[in-house]
């Protein structure tokens, strides 16, 4: 790494997940115009989120990270996005409620479009074009023209962006998300079935819980933490380009200010290349992905890069290693960190280390892997003394078919029912859901422990 860091000393440093385009004046002129536009997000609120996190890391609060897989400049609609917060809105009062635990929620939005691939190149039926690696690079569809990196389609997901934060700060400040509200946010895709029921309980049990304050002369209007509420916004910083240009001086250093958080990919995570370098140098809070082969000392390395004030709220890993041997494999990581002091927050993502091919031909992954991956992520915290800071998720508030398994039971077969992910499988509504149950009988079985222990400080990161 350089001593001295700048927006730009990321470009002495090999990068990879990068697209080649063909004009480079181009790309230099809309990259000069995205810089001169407003910013996406504002440093005040990354400075909310970073110290929200702070009590994350602190063993006090708990994160649920989600959304699409990639977001499409197809699929944007008031729709789609309002699905999404109704379904993190259930399954954050949920593990709120029947937790017992705060949750900080962020969603894979407003930026999430870019996706690295395993080659740079795909073959049909003899034809070898470029990869398609997200809306705001390239297209979908399967032609010359459509795969060639275009710089303009930054500029396209720059305004979707932009009007997907007006909607999502419209929907969570302007009443929709008021705890009195808790009735209203079923999806239709959890509508008329069990888990409608045990989601409908619980908001009868908030719901009166709320009446009974009023009819003490309690009025909770008063309260604006039960009238609204903040989704922080995320995504993969993969293209750096589009990352400098959103960069923004403040009293208190640089912010990319196209996000709240950020994270580096596992493809992405290496100590001497340029993502790390661009990375280290922001305030904003920064997560690694963290995969099935990672070496513990490179990972204390990287933790000494990226945060090397040891910052609580800071410095997120993001744990991808899969159901098989998830447990020998996290509470190794979880036991190091600790001894180093490391004020690490940790959370799971237990969708990408579980992809499998169905014997339908669709790639999917089974609800009971993803399952299986979060409680060896809990089991693991409880061996180390450790706190299990939160859950990552590809997720949709649709009702879609892309996982199997499930309270419903989705088969191999039903995934060409509704099959519409740009790259990888997503949790739907009713997964989600039932997965948000099943994580708040951890964190009450965590409530437990802490309580049995309550002359000692058992959860420390």
């Amino acid at each position: 790494m350089t001593e001295t860091w700048t927006p730009t000393t990321w470009k002495d440093f090999p990068i990879l997940q990068q697209p080649t385009y063909t004009d480079s004046n181009e790309l230099s002129q809309v990259l000069g115009s995205l810089s001169s536009l407003p910013p996406l997000v504002f440093a005040e609120e990354v400075r909310s989120l970073k110290a929200s996190l702070a009590e994350v890391a602190n063993g006090k609060a708990f994160i649920l990270q989600g959304g699409d897989c990639a977001e499409s400049f197809s699929e944007f609609s008031e729709e789609h996005i309002q699905s999404m917060i109704k379904v993190m809105l259930q399954m954050a009062v949920t593990l709120t409620f029947a937790g017992k635990c705060p949750v900080v929620k962020i969603g894979r939005m407003a930026g999430q479009f870019a996706k690295p691939r395993s080659a740079d190149y795909e073959e049909q039926d003899g034809v070898s074009l470029p990869s398609f690696r997200g809306d705001n690079i390239n297209q979908l569809e399967f032609t010359e023209d459509a795969r060639l990196p275009d710089p303009n389609r930054l500029k396209m997901a720059y305004h979707q962006s932009a009007a997907t934060l007006n909607l999502l700060r419209a929907l969570t400040r302007g009443g929709f998300a008021s705890l009195k509200n808790v009735r209203q946010w079923n999806s239709d895709a959890i509508d008329n079935n069990a888990l409608s029921e045990q989601y409908g309980d619980l908001s009868s049990r908030i719901h009166d819980s709320l009446e009974f304050m009023e009819s003490c002369g309690i009025n909770v209007d008063d309260f604006s933490k039960l009238q609204g509420t903040a989704i922080y916004t995320s995504h993969e910083a993969l293209l750096l380009d589009f990352e400098q240009a959103m960069l923004r001086k403040s009293d208190d250093g640089w912010y990319d200010l196209s996000a709240h958080m950020l994270w580096i990919g596992e493809r992405t995570r290496q100590l001497d290349h340029a993502h790390v370098e661009f990375l280290r140098g922001v305030e904003n809070p920064i997560g690694v992905k963290v995969g099935p082969t990672a070496d513990v000392e490179e990972i204390a390395k990287l933790a000494d890069l990226l945060d090397p004030e040891n910052t609580p709220g800071k410095l997120i890993f993001i744990t991808r290693v899969g159901a098989d041997g998830a447990y020998e494999k996290l509470v190794t990581l979880f036991e190091r960190m600790k001894q180093l002091d490391r004020k690490i927050i940790w959370i799971c993502d237990p969708m990408h280390g579980n992809t499998v091919k169905a014997s339908s031909g669709y790639k999917t992954r089974k609800f009971e892997d993803i399952l299986s991956e979060v409680q060896a992520f809990f089991r693991a915290h409880k061996t180390a003394g450790t706190w299990p800071g939160g859950i990552h998720l590809e997720m949709t508030g649709r009702n879609v078919t892309e996982c199997t398994g499930g309270a419903f039971n989705v088969s191999d077969e039903d995934l060409k029912n509704c099959y519409d992910t740009m790259c990888d499988p997503r949790l739907n509504a009713s997964q989600s859901l039932e997965l948000a149950f099943l994580i708040a009988e951890q964190l009450r079985e965590k409530d437990k422990d802490i309580g049995n222990n309550s002359n000692e400080v058992r959860y420390s990161n």
